[in-house]
Protein backbone atom coordinates (compact mmCIF):
# COMPACT_ATOMS: atom_id res chain seq x y z
CA UNK A 1 0.00 0.00 0.00
CA UNK A 2 1.47 3.54 -1.27
CA UNK A 3 -0.32 6.67 -0.63
CA UNK A 4 0.66 9.49 -3.28
CA UNK A 5 -0.37 12.87 -1.65
CA UNK A 6 -0.31 15.50 -4.46
CA UNK A 7 -0.34 19.05 -3.19
CA UNK A 8 -1.80 21.06 -5.63
CA UNK A 9 -3.45 18.34 -7.41
CA UNK A 10 -5.72 20.45 -9.24
CA UNK A 11 -3.11 22.64 -11.07
CA UNK A 12 -1.94 23.17 -14.71
CA UNK A 13 1.23 21.00 -13.54
CA UNK A 14 -0.69 18.08 -12.40
CA UNK A 15 -3.57 18.21 -14.67
CA UNK A 16 -0.96 18.88 -17.88
CA UNK A 17 1.55 16.73 -16.40
CA UNK A 18 1.80 14.63 -13.39
CA UNK A 19 -2.23 12.76 -13.83
CA UNK A 20 -1.60 12.08 -17.45
CA UNK A 21 2.16 10.30 -16.53
CA UNK A 22 0.31 8.11 -13.85
CA UNK A 23 -2.32 7.10 -16.05
CA UNK A 24 0.42 6.26 -18.63
CA UNK A 25 1.81 4.27 -15.95
CA UNK A 26 -1.55 2.91 -15.12
CA UNK A 27 -1.54 1.93 -19.54
CA UNK A 28 1.82 0.48 -19.04
CA UNK A 29 0.81 -1.78 -15.62
CA UNK A 30 3.99 -0.11 -14.02
CA UNK A 31 2.17 1.32 -11.17
CA UNK A 32 1.83 -0.74 -7.72
CA UNK A 33 -0.46 -2.73 -6.67
CA UNK A 34 -2.66 -0.60 -3.82
CA UNK A 35 -1.29 3.15 -4.81
CA UNK A 36 -3.87 5.47 -3.99
CA UNK A 37 -3.62 9.24 -5.16
CA UNK A 38 -4.92 12.13 -3.17
CA UNK A 39 -5.37 15.24 -4.84
CA UNK A 40 -5.01 17.90 -1.89
CA UNK A 41 -6.09 21.60 -3.64
CA UNK A 42 -7.78 24.68 -1.99
CA UNK A 43 -10.84 23.94 -4.47
CA UNK A 44 -14.31 23.11 -2.88
CA UNK A 45 -14.97 20.44 -5.64
CA UNK A 46 -16.18 17.11 -4.81
CA UNK A 47 -14.29 13.41 -6.15
CA UNK A 48 -16.42 13.10 -8.94
CA UNK A 49 -16.25 16.96 -10.18
CA UNK A 50 -12.27 16.32 -9.79
CA UNK A 51 -12.49 12.84 -11.23
CA UNK A 52 -14.30 14.70 -14.40
CA UNK A 53 -11.34 17.03 -14.52
CA UNK A 54 -8.56 14.68 -14.71
CA UNK A 55 -10.99 12.24 -17.32
CA UNK A 56 -10.45 15.43 -19.84
CA UNK A 57 -7.14 16.20 -18.92
CA UNK A 58 -5.94 12.73 -19.81
CA UNK A 59 -7.69 12.19 -22.20
CA UNK A 60 -6.25 15.17 -24.02
CA UNK A 61 -2.56 14.96 -22.81
CA UNK A 62 -1.72 11.59 -22.16
CA UNK A 63 0.11 9.91 -25.31
CA UNK A 64 -1.32 6.71 -25.40
CA UNK A 65 -4.79 8.42 -25.79
CA UNK A 66 -8.11 7.50 -23.75
CA UNK A 67 -9.04 3.72 -22.70
CA UNK A 68 -12.15 2.85 -21.21
CA UNK A 69 -10.57 -0.06 -19.04
CA UNK A 70 -7.32 1.76 -18.03
CA UNK A 71 -9.47 4.45 -16.76
CA UNK A 72 -11.56 3.14 -14.74
CA UNK A 73 -8.55 1.33 -13.23
CA UNK A 74 -6.70 4.80 -12.87
CA UNK A 75 -10.06 6.37 -11.74
CA UNK A 76 -9.98 4.15 -8.55
CA UNK A 77 -7.00 5.28 -7.36
CA UNK A 78 -8.43 8.92 -7.46
CA UNK A 79 -9.33 11.15 -4.27
CA UNK A 80 -9.78 14.95 -3.98
CA UNK A 81 -9.66 16.62 -0.82
CA UNK A 82 -10.40 20.05 -0.17
CA UNK A 83 -6.51 21.32 2.18
CA UNK A 84 -5.34 24.85 2.37
CA UNK A 85 -1.86 24.60 2.53
CA UNK A 86 -1.72 27.23 5.32
CA UNK A 87 -4.44 25.70 8.04
CA UNK A 88 -2.45 22.74 9.74
CA UNK A 89 -5.83 20.74 10.43
CA UNK A 90 -6.73 20.80 7.14
CA UNK A 91 -3.65 18.35 7.31
CA UNK A 92 -4.91 16.80 10.53
CA UNK A 93 -7.66 15.54 9.05
CA UNK A 94 -6.06 14.26 5.91
CA UNK A 95 -3.83 12.62 8.27
CA UNK A 96 -6.48 11.01 10.26
CA UNK A 97 -7.97 9.93 6.93
CA UNK A 98 -5.10 7.81 5.73
CA UNK A 99 -4.53 6.49 9.53
CA UNK A 100 -7.66 5.12 9.24
CA UNK A 101 -7.08 3.36 6.01
CA UNK A 102 -4.06 2.06 7.04
CA UNK A 103 -5.79 0.63 10.17
CA UNK A 104 -8.28 -1.43 8.13
CA UNK A 105 -5.72 -2.73 5.96
CA UNK A 106 -3.49 -3.47 9.25
CA UNK A 107 -0.09 -2.77 7.12
CA UNK A 108 1.53 0.80 7.58
CA UNK A 109 1.68 2.61 3.55
CA UNK A 110 4.60 4.41 2.36
CA UNK A 111 3.51 7.62 1.03
CA UNK A 112 5.03 10.31 -1.48
CA UNK A 113 4.32 13.88 -0.35
CA UNK A 114 4.40 16.10 -4.11
CA UNK A 115 4.87 19.65 -3.96
CA UNK A 116 3.07 20.90 -7.05
CA UNK A 117 2.15 23.99 -5.36
CA UNK A 118 3.18 27.53 -6.13
CA UNK A 119 6.90 27.85 -4.58
CA UNK A 120 5.49 30.66 -2.10
CA UNK A 121 3.51 27.27 -0.21
CA UNK A 122 6.39 24.82 -0.28
CA UNK A 123 7.98 25.97 3.38
CA UNK A 124 4.16 25.92 4.91
CA UNK A 125 3.41 22.60 3.59
CA UNK A 126 6.27 20.99 4.87
CA UNK A 127 6.23 22.60 8.46
CA UNK A 128 2.14 21.70 8.35
CA UNK A 129 3.42 18.15 7.19
CA UNK A 130 5.64 17.97 10.35
CA UNK A 131 2.57 20.06 12.87
CA UNK A 132 0.24 17.05 11.79
CA UNK A 133 2.31 14.28 12.30
CA UNK A 134 2.58 13.28 8.36
CA UNK A 135 6.52 12.68 8.39
CA UNK A 136 6.65 10.55 10.55
CA UNK A 137 6.78 7.09 8.91
CA UNK A 138 6.48 4.34 11.75
CA UNK A 139 8.14 1.70 9.82
CA UNK A 140 6.91 3.00 6.31
CA UNK A 141 8.76 5.29 3.99
CA UNK A 142 8.21 9.62 3.78
CA UNK A 143 9.31 11.15 0.42
CA UNK A 144 9.10 14.27 -0.78
CA UNK A 145 9.43 15.46 -3.64
CA UNK A 146 10.06 19.35 -4.34
CA UNK A 147 9.46 21.45 -7.95
CA UNK A 148 11.46 23.79 -9.09
CA UNK A 149 12.10 26.62 -8.38
CA UNK A 150 14.37 25.54 -5.24
CA UNK A 151 15.07 29.05 -3.64
CA UNK A 152 15.50 32.28 -5.93
CA UNK A 153 18.97 32.58 -4.85
CA UNK A 154 21.75 30.95 -2.95
CA UNK A 155 20.54 32.22 0.69
CA UNK A 156 16.88 31.56 -0.17
CA UNK A 157 17.85 27.96 -1.42
CA UNK A 158 20.02 27.24 1.99
CA UNK A 159 16.77 28.67 3.82
CA UNK A 160 14.56 26.47 2.46
CA UNK A 161 17.05 23.60 2.86
CA UNK A 162 17.08 24.01 6.59
CA UNK A 163 13.44 24.03 7.15
CA UNK A 164 12.32 20.76 4.73
CA UNK A 165 15.38 18.85 6.83
CA UNK A 166 13.80 20.11 9.78
CA UNK A 167 11.14 17.45 8.71
CA UNK A 168 12.82 15.24 6.56
CA UNK A 169 16.32 13.47 5.95
CA UNK A 170 18.42 14.31 2.89
CA UNK A 171 17.46 11.05 1.31
CA UNK A 172 13.88 10.96 1.68
CA UNK A 173 14.00 14.52 -0.22
CA UNK A 174 13.24 14.39 -3.99
CA UNK A 175 14.60 17.73 -5.83
CA UNK A 176 12.68 17.49 -9.56
CA UNK A 177 14.08 18.61 -12.82
CA UNK A 178 12.00 17.13 -15.55
CA UNK A 179 14.38 17.33 -17.86
CA UNK A 180 16.34 14.75 -16.30
CA UNK A 181 13.69 12.32 -17.26
CA UNK A 182 13.76 13.52 -20.64
CA UNK A 183 14.99 9.92 -22.62
CA UNK A 184 18.27 11.45 -24.17
CA UNK A 185 19.40 13.11 -21.09
CA UNK A 186 19.34 9.61 -19.53
CA UNK A 187 21.15 8.01 -22.62
CA UNK A 188 24.18 10.71 -21.75
CA UNK A 189 25.84 8.47 -19.61
CA UNK A 190 24.98 5.17 -22.01
CA UNK A 191 26.38 7.17 -25.42
CA UNK A 192 29.77 7.80 -23.33
CA UNK A 193 30.46 5.04 -21.55
CA UNK A 194 28.86 1.72 -23.39
CA UNK A 195 30.97 2.81 -26.72
CA UNK A 196 34.35 2.28 -27.02
CA UNK A 197 34.40 4.86 -29.78
CA UNK A 198 33.28 8.14 -27.54
CA UNK A 199 35.04 7.64 -23.89
CA UNK A 200 38.57 7.12 -25.00
CA UNK A 201 38.34 10.61 -26.93
CA UNK A 202 35.96 11.88 -24.25
CA UNK A 203 38.34 15.15 -23.19
CA UNK A 204 40.55 18.24 -23.59
CA UNK A 205 42.63 16.30 -26.30
CA UNK A 206 40.08 15.78 -28.44
CA UNK A 207 36.94 17.96 -28.03
CA UNK A 208 37.16 21.35 -29.14
CA UNK A 209 34.20 23.14 -28.05
CA UNK A 210 30.69 21.91 -26.60
CA UNK A 211 27.77 23.63 -26.99
CA UNK A 212 24.05 23.23 -24.90
CA UNK A 213 20.80 24.70 -26.36
CA UNK A 214 17.98 25.11 -24.61
CA UNK A 215 15.94 27.15 -27.02
CA UNK A 216 12.12 28.16 -26.59
CA UNK A 217 9.43 29.72 -28.90
CA UNK A 218 6.93 30.31 -26.13
CA UNK A 219 6.39 33.50 -23.75
CA UNK A 220 5.90 33.83 -20.32
CA UNK A 221 2.48 32.03 -20.88
CA UNK A 222 0.91 33.87 -17.92
CA UNK A 223 4.02 33.55 -15.58
CA UNK A 224 4.76 37.25 -15.77
CA UNK A 225 5.48 37.99 -12.22
CA UNK A 226 7.31 34.57 -11.49
CA UNK A 227 9.56 35.21 -14.66
CA UNK A 228 9.79 38.92 -13.90
CA UNK A 229 11.42 37.69 -10.50
CA UNK A 230 14.09 35.06 -11.60
CA UNK A 231 14.81 35.39 -15.55
CA UNK A 232 16.93 33.11 -18.08
CA UNK A 233 19.45 32.94 -15.71
CA UNK A 234 17.88 31.94 -12.40
CA UNK A 235 15.24 30.00 -14.62
CA UNK A 236 16.90 27.59 -16.96
CA UNK A 237 21.04 28.02 -16.38
CA UNK A 238 21.45 27.28 -12.60
CA UNK A 239 19.04 23.92 -13.19
CA UNK A 240 18.52 22.84 -16.55
CA UNK A 241 22.08 23.47 -18.19
CA UNK A 242 24.11 23.12 -14.89
CA UNK A 243 22.39 19.58 -15.28
CA UNK A 244 23.05 18.64 -18.37
CA UNK A 245 26.92 20.24 -18.39
CA UNK A 246 27.52 17.79 -15.16
CA UNK A 247 25.73 14.44 -16.89
CA UNK A 248 28.35 15.41 -20.41
CA UNK A 249 31.01 16.23 -18.32
CA UNK A 250 31.74 14.04 -15.26
CA UNK A 251 34.19 11.19 -14.50
CA UNK A 252 32.75 7.32 -14.86
CA UNK A 253 31.08 6.27 -11.83
CA UNK A 254 32.54 3.87 -9.35
CA UNK A 255 29.00 1.81 -9.96
CA UNK A 256 25.27 2.87 -11.17
CA UNK A 257 24.59 3.59 -7.44
CA UNK A 258 22.57 7.47 -7.20
CA UNK A 259 25.16 8.47 -4.96
CA UNK A 260 28.19 7.31 -7.03
CA UNK A 261 26.82 9.19 -9.64
CA UNK A 262 25.63 12.42 -8.04
CA UNK A 263 29.36 12.42 -6.60
CA UNK A 264 30.89 12.63 -10.07
CA UNK A 265 28.49 15.57 -11.09
CA UNK A 266 28.50 17.85 -8.43
CA UNK A 267 32.36 17.17 -8.78
CA UNK A 268 31.74 18.97 -12.26
CA UNK A 269 29.61 21.97 -10.57
CA UNK A 270 31.90 22.66 -8.70
CA UNK A 271 34.83 22.93 -10.81
CA UNK A 272 32.53 25.11 -13.52
CA UNK A 273 34.51 28.55 -14.12
CA UNK A 274 34.55 31.47 -16.74
CA UNK A 275 32.55 33.93 -15.23
CA UNK A 276 34.23 37.26 -13.04
CA UNK A 277 34.07 40.39 -12.94
CA UNK A 278 37.41 40.71 -15.02
CA UNK A 279 35.87 38.62 -17.85
CA UNK A 280 31.74 39.27 -17.60
CA UNK A 281 31.45 41.51 -20.91
CA UNK A 282 33.50 39.20 -23.05
CA UNK A 283 31.77 36.10 -22.13
CA UNK A 284 28.10 36.81 -21.16
CA UNK A 285 25.67 37.66 -23.10
CA UNK A 286 21.96 38.98 -22.04
CA UNK A 287 18.80 40.08 -24.09
CA UNK A 288 15.37 40.66 -23.83
CA UNK A 289 12.93 40.40 -26.79
CA UNK A 290 10.62 43.24 -28.24
CA UNK A 291 7.94 42.92 -30.43
CA UNK A 292 7.74 41.10 -33.24
CA UNK A 293 5.65 38.72 -35.54
CA UNK A 294 6.15 34.87 -35.62
CA UNK A 295 3.75 32.52 -38.47
CA UNK A 296 2.00 36.18 -39.24
CA UNK A 297 1.33 36.75 -35.42
CA UNK A 298 2.07 40.15 -33.80
CA UNK A 299 4.03 39.10 -30.73
CA UNK A 300 4.27 41.74 -27.82
CA UNK A 301 7.51 42.39 -26.45
CA UNK A 302 8.43 41.68 -22.77
CA UNK A 303 8.00 45.01 -20.95
CA UNK A 304 4.43 44.59 -22.25
CA UNK A 305 3.72 41.36 -20.67
CA UNK A 306 1.35 40.73 -18.07
CA UNK A 307 3.15 41.34 -14.73
CA UNK A 308 6.20 42.75 -15.90
CA UNK A 309 7.71 45.83 -15.17
CA UNK A 310 7.53 48.85 -17.97
CA UNK A 311 11.17 49.47 -17.10
CA UNK A 312 12.74 45.70 -16.53
CA UNK A 313 16.25 44.61 -16.59
CA UNK A 314 15.05 40.81 -16.85
CA UNK A 315 16.72 39.04 -19.19
CA UNK A 316 14.64 37.19 -21.55
CA UNK A 317 17.84 35.37 -22.97
CA UNK A 318 21.49 34.12 -21.74
CA UNK A 319 24.72 33.19 -23.79
CA UNK A 320 27.30 32.29 -21.63
CA UNK A 321 31.04 30.81 -22.02
CA UNK A 322 31.92 28.70 -19.51
CA UNK A 323 34.45 25.93 -18.78
CA UNK A 324 35.25 23.33 -16.36
CA UNK A 325 38.77 23.46 -14.06
CA UNK A 326 40.39 20.15 -14.45
CA UNK A 327 42.66 18.12 -16.11
CA UNK A 328 40.10 16.30 -18.40
CA UNK A 329 38.63 19.73 -19.25
CA UNK A 330 41.49 22.26 -19.59
CA UNK A 331 41.18 24.39 -22.02
CA UNK A 332 37.59 23.47 -23.63
CA UNK A 333 35.01 25.97 -23.62
CA UNK A 334 31.61 25.35 -23.14
CA UNK A 335 29.46 27.96 -24.69
CA UNK A 336 25.11 27.34 -23.59
CA UNK A 337 22.41 29.71 -24.60
CA UNK A 338 18.73 30.07 -23.59
CA UNK A 339 16.02 32.16 -24.18
CA UNK A 340 12.77 32.74 -24.84
CA UNK A 341 9.81 33.98 -28.00
CA UNK A 342 13.17 32.87 -30.27
CA UNK A 343 12.32 31.41 -33.81
CA UNK A 344 12.04 28.10 -33.16
CA UNK A 345 11.87 25.47 -30.13
CA UNK A 346 15.05 23.82 -30.18
CA UNK A 347 17.37 21.77 -26.91
CA UNK A 348 20.59 20.00 -27.86
CA UNK A 349 23.99 19.25 -26.73
CA UNK A 350 26.52 19.31 -29.24
CA UNK A 351 30.03 17.88 -28.93
CA UNK A 352 32.20 19.43 -31.81
CA UNK A 353 35.90 17.57 -32.05
CA UNK A 354 39.17 18.93 -32.86
CA UNK A 355 40.32 19.64 -36.35
CA UNK A 356 42.15 16.40 -37.70
CA UNK A 357 45.46 18.60 -38.57
CA UNK A 358 45.30 19.98 -34.65
CA UNK A 359 45.63 17.09 -33.32
CA UNK A 360 48.02 14.93 -35.62
CA UNK A 361 49.61 18.03 -37.58
CA UNK A 362 48.58 17.14 -41.05
CA UNK A 363 48.42 19.70 -42.87
CA UNK A 364 46.86 17.94 -45.83
CA UNK A 365 43.94 17.57 -43.83
CA UNK A 366 43.12 20.98 -42.56
CA UNK A 367 39.90 22.79 -43.69
CA UNK A 368 37.75 19.56 -43.20
CA UNK A 369 34.84 19.99 -41.24
CA UNK A 370 34.94 18.97 -37.57
CA UNK A 371 33.23 15.98 -35.89
CA UNK A 372 30.48 16.40 -34.72
CA UNK A 373 28.07 14.41 -31.71
CA UNK A 374 24.81 15.96 -31.24
CA UNK A 375 22.62 14.64 -28.86
CA UNK A 376 18.84 15.86 -29.45
CA UNK A 377 16.38 16.66 -26.88
CA UNK A 378 13.76 18.11 -29.00
CA UNK A 379 11.83 18.69 -30.76
CA UNK A 380 12.90 15.42 -31.98
CA UNK A 381 14.77 12.63 -29.91
CA UNK A 382 17.75 11.36 -31.19
CA UNK A 383 21.59 11.44 -31.94
CA UNK A 384 23.98 11.98 -35.13
CA UNK A 385 27.08 12.60 -35.51
CA UNK A 386 28.79 14.22 -38.67
CA UNK A 387 32.00 12.99 -40.42
CA UNK A 388 34.18 13.02 -43.45
CA UNK A 389 34.24 11.19 -46.36
CA UNK A 390 34.66 11.43 -50.23
CA UNK A 391 32.09 12.81 -52.32
CA UNK A 392 31.13 9.92 -54.42
CA UNK A 393 31.88 10.49 -58.06
CA UNK A 394 35.28 12.54 -57.12
CA UNK A 395 38.90 11.38 -57.01
CA UNK A 396 39.89 13.54 -54.02
CA UNK A 397 37.12 16.09 -52.54
CA UNK A 398 36.52 15.50 -49.12
CA UNK A 399 33.20 16.26 -47.66
CA UNK A 400 30.95 15.78 -44.41
CA UNK A 401 28.49 13.25 -44.25
CA UNK A 402 26.11 12.62 -41.42
CA UNK A 403 24.37 9.54 -39.64
CA UNK A 404 21.55 9.89 -37.67
CA UNK A 405 18.86 8.13 -35.11
CA UNK A 406 15.60 9.38 -34.51
CA UNK A 407 14.49 7.79 -31.37
CA UNK A 408 11.11 9.85 -31.15
CA UNK A 409 10.47 8.85 -34.69
CA UNK A 410 10.48 5.25 -34.17
CA UNK A 411 9.17 4.95 -30.88
CA UNK A 412 7.24 8.27 -30.85
CA UNK A 413 4.54 6.50 -29.04
CA UNK A 414 6.24 3.82 -26.84
CA UNK A 415 9.08 6.88 -25.48
CA UNK A 416 7.80 7.54 -21.81
CA UNK A 417 7.68 11.15 -21.34
CA UNK A 418 9.73 12.75 -18.37
CA UNK A 419 7.26 13.11 -15.85
CA UNK A 420 6.61 9.01 -16.08
CA UNK A 421 10.59 7.85 -15.76
CA UNK A 422 10.08 10.61 -12.70
CA UNK A 423 7.44 9.52 -10.60
CA UNK A 424 7.74 5.94 -10.92
CA UNK A 425 11.74 6.26 -9.52
CA UNK A 426 10.53 8.67 -6.87
CA UNK A 427 7.39 5.27 -6.03
CA UNK A 428 10.37 3.09 -6.14
CA UNK A 429 12.62 4.74 -4.38
CA UNK A 430 15.38 5.06 -6.89
CA UNK A 431 16.65 8.84 -6.68
CA UNK A 432 19.12 8.71 -9.52
CA UNK A 433 17.85 11.58 -11.86
CA UNK A 434 17.01 14.25 -9.08
CA UNK A 435 19.60 16.60 -7.41
CA UNK A 436 21.05 16.62 -4.41
CA UNK A 437 21.37 19.56 -2.12
CA UNK A 438 25.16 20.17 -2.85
CA UNK A 439 24.19 20.01 -6.70
CA UNK A 440 21.53 22.47 -5.90
CA UNK A 441 23.89 24.41 -3.50
CA UNK A 442 26.57 24.78 -6.10
CA UNK A 443 24.55 25.64 -9.19
CA UNK A 444 23.08 28.59 -7.03
CA UNK A 445 26.51 29.61 -6.06
CA UNK A 446 27.64 30.13 -9.66
CA UNK A 447 24.42 31.66 -10.46
CA UNK A 448 24.84 34.02 -8.01
CA UNK A 449 28.07 34.91 -8.46
CA UNK A 450 27.47 36.02 -12.20
CA UNK A 451 24.31 38.26 -10.77
CA UNK A 452 26.78 39.80 -7.99
CA UNK A 453 28.56 40.76 -11.72
CA UNK A 454 25.55 43.53 -11.77
CA UNK A 455 24.89 42.44 -15.24
CA UNK A 456 21.65 42.98 -14.62
CA UNK A 457 21.16 46.51 -16.01
CA UNK A 458 18.87 48.39 -18.77
CA UNK A 459 22.36 49.31 -20.58
CA UNK A 460 23.74 45.79 -20.68
CA UNK A 461 20.66 44.14 -22.41
CA UNK A 462 20.45 43.29 -26.47
CA UNK A 463 17.25 43.69 -27.30
CA UNK A 464 16.11 41.21 -30.19
CA UNK A 465 12.60 40.91 -31.82
CA UNK A 466 10.37 37.99 -30.71
CA UNK A 467 10.27 35.40 -33.22
CA UNK A 468 14.12 35.99 -34.00
CA UNK A 469 16.78 34.08 -33.46
CA UNK A 470 17.87 36.09 -30.65
CA UNK A 471 20.30 38.79 -30.43
CA UNK A 472 23.67 38.91 -32.85
CA UNK A 473 25.64 39.51 -30.30
CA UNK A 474 25.58 35.67 -29.06
CA UNK A 475 27.21 35.02 -32.40
CA UNK A 476 30.04 37.16 -31.59
CA UNK A 477 30.81 35.54 -28.40
CA UNK A 478 31.63 32.81 -30.39
CA UNK A 479 32.90 34.08 -33.72
CA UNK A 480 35.68 35.79 -31.53
CA UNK A 481 36.73 32.46 -30.55
CA UNK A 482 36.66 31.46 -34.49
CA UNK A 483 33.53 29.05 -33.72
CA UNK A 484 30.29 29.23 -34.53
CA UNK A 485 26.60 27.70 -33.27
CA UNK A 486 25.63 24.33 -34.43
CA UNK A 487 22.13 24.12 -35.09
Amino acid sequence: MCFFVLFGGSGNLSMKKLLPAMYNLEFENMLPEGLAIFAAARGDISDEEFRLAAKNSVSKYSRFGYDEQVWERFKSRLNYRKLDFEHVDDYRKLESELEGLEKLHENPAGRVYYLAASPEYFSPIVKNIKAAGMSLGNGSCRRLVIEKPFGRSLASARRLNREIRNVFPEESIYRIDHYLGKEMIQNIMSIRFTNAIFEPVWSSKYIDNIQISILEDAGLEGRGEYYESSGALRDMVQNHIVQLMSLVMMERPASLDPEDIRDQKVKVIKKISGITPEDIDKNLIIGQYTKGVADGEKLEGYRHEKGVAKDSATETYAALKLSVANSRWKGVPVYVRTGKRLKERLASIVVEFKDFSSIYGLKAYSGLAPNLLMIKIYPEEGISFQFNMKKPGSFDKIVPFSMSYCKSCEFRKFTPEAYERLIHDVIEGDSTLYARWDEIERSWMLIDSILDCKVRKRENLHTYSAGSNGPEEADRLLEKDGRRWWN
